[in-house]
This record gives C-alpha cells, sequence and structure tokens, in this order.
C-alpha cells in the first residue's frame, strides 16, 4: 500500500510540474466558462424547461471538451515512460504491476477532480447574485457532479489502457479519441436507430443520456454499473498488458 502511495503522489506531481497539464487545465476552465456565461443568458431570458445543471452538462462544449481533455491527460502515462527507458526502472522495482497501474489511473483522476473544484463554486455564485432564483437543488447537483466523475473515470481508463499498449504518445491519444468518439457516438443511435434493440444497446452506452439524467438528479443504478465495471474492466486490461510486456 505505500508503494501504490509513494507512486500516486509521483504521478500527480508530475502533472503540476507539466506545462501541458496547466494549459489542459486552462483550456477546461475557459470552456466551462463560456457554458457558464452562456447559462445565465438563457436563464435570464426566463427559458422555460430549463435547468442550470442540464445546461452545465448538455453542453456540447461539455462533450468536446471531454473528448479532447482525457487523451492529452492519459497519453503519457506509460507511453513517455517506455520512450525514454524509465520503466524498465518503474518495473523492476519492488512494486506490483497492479500498484503501477492503479497509481497511473489515480493520479490522473485526482489531477481530474482537481480541475472540476472550481466549476462547483458556478451555482452557488449564480445563487447569490440572483435574487429571484431559489436556492440550488442539491439532488441535480450532485448527480451531475457523480455522472461527470464516473464517465470521467471509465474515459480516464481509456486512455491508461491505450498508453499502455504504445511507446508513442501521439498514438495513445488517437487511440483514446478514438474509443472515445465511438462509444459517444454509438450512444447516439439511439436517437436515429430503428431497431429496438439497436436502440436499447445504444441507449445502454450513451454517455450523453446518461450525463442527462444525472443531472436530473435520477440516479439510476444500471449507468453507475456500467461505468464502475467498465473502468474496472479496462484496469485489469492494462494490468495484463503491463504484465505481458518484452522486458519482464
Amino acid at each position: 500500500m505505500s508503494a501504490f502511495f509513494t507512486l500516486w503522489r509521483k504521478e500527480l506531481t508530475t502533472y503540476f510540474l507539466s506545462p501541458i497539464a496547466y494549459i489542459v487545465m486552462i483550456f477546461f476552465l475557459v470552456v466551462m466558462g463560456v457554458i457558464f456565461s452562456l447559462l445565465v443568458s438563457v436563464l435570464a431570458d426566463g427559458s422555460a424547461g430549463v435547468t442550470v445543471m442540464n445546461l452545465l452538462f448538455g453542453s456540447p462544449f461539455f462533450w468536446m471538451t471531454m473528448l479532447v481533455l482525457v487523451p492529452v491527460l492519459t497519453m503519457r502515462l506509460f507511453a513517455e515512460e517506455k520512450k525514454s527507458g524509465t520503466i524498465e526502472t518503474l518495473m523492476t522495482a519492488p512494486v506490483s504491476d497492479t500498484a503501477v497501474v492503479l497509481a497511473k489511473f489515480a493520479g490522473a483522476l485526482s489531477f481530474y477532480i482537481f480541475m472540476w473544484l472550481p466549476t462547483a463554486f458556478y451555482i452557488f455564485v449564480l445563487w447569490f447574485f440572483s435574487a429571484d432564483m431559489l436556492p440550488p437543488d442539491p439532488g441535480p447537483m450532485l448527480g451531475g457532479y457523480l455522472g461527470a466523475l464516473l464517465i470521467g473515470m471509465f474515459y480516464l481508463s481509456i486512455g491508461v489502457c491505450s498508453s499502455a499498449l504504445t511507446s508513442n504518445q501521439i498514438v495513445s491519444a488517437i487511440i483514446t479519441f478514438a474509443v472515445m468518439i465511438v462509444l459517444f457516438l454509438a450512444g447516439l443511435l439511439d436517437y436515429i436507430a430503428h431497431g429496438e434493440w439497436v436502440r436499447q444497446v445504444s441507449a445502454y452506452l450513451s454517455s450523453y443520456s446518461h450525463m442527462l439524467e444525472f443531472s436530473r438528479g435520477m440516479m439510476d443504478s444500471r449507468p453507475i454499473v456500467f461505468y464502475l465495471s467498465g473502468t474496472a474492466l479496462l484496469l485489469f486490461a492494462t494490468v495484463k498488458i503491463v504484465e505481458a510486456r518484452n522486458w519482464k
């Protein structure tokens, strides 16, 4: 356990020492700030049938940001160490492959959560400066951020697995983006498919639909199980990929 925390601190420190990580964080916060400004404009117009969390998490800008953000955060995790040769030193240390994979995933997830923290103030700022607005409903708020966490975990695990497959960071990012876009587009088949079974599978895979449900405060156990089990499966696959490395 101590080895895991040591590796986790190393990974998290690497993020905060990397200029790319700060560029990604600034990009994320700028996009979320733009979404928030659009949200304020819509609410100021008095549009009916819209909620704060639906506008925040249902925006196409939010999804475009996720599709760019995750590959950049995860592409270096294994690929960079393979290319520089430090992976051999890491793997010959007295630490298990599982601890290495989990520590790298935990480092990426911790930085992902850190980026989200400032956005939690948006709702309270909106509430504070609007005399006519009701207090924020905790259900949609908690649901929206739970959805962002679960989907982020799943997408980050895709990135970790992709990075373990190659020594090229760009290739890792492309693989991650390709898998994410396929999953995202597969979820949109629910709106255009005619076959019932296709629509059911699409609805089960649709991160967009899941996020809208979470942001309404609807806590369905099926997407929760899907994202947790999918994350666990991908991390297990990553461990097996690392165990099968040629230098072992």
